[in-house]
């Protein structure tokens, strides 16, 4: 399981982010305090606090195409 640190602090990052992610396949995960979502919903990273970096949860390695939205 790989573990990053990402930044999605405006709309437009967030769905960057979810289009980087639903092209490749296995799970995703991103993690704020006690909440697990998928990171490959929309409407679930919403439902996060945003204004702090979360962590990406994956159990393969981290995606070239989230580089630009690591913390």
């Amino acid at each position: 399981m790989a573990t990053c640190k990402v930044k999605l602090n405006s709309i437009e990052n967030v769905k960057n982010f979810v289009d980087a992610l639903k092209s490749i396949d296995g799970n995703f995960e991103l993690v704020s305090g006690k909440y697990v979502i998928d990171a490959k919903s929309i409407m679930g990273i919403f439902s996060l606090d945003l204004t702090r970096p979360l962590e990406l949860r994956t159990d393969t390695e981290i995606p070239e195409g989230v580089v630009p939205f690591l913390a």
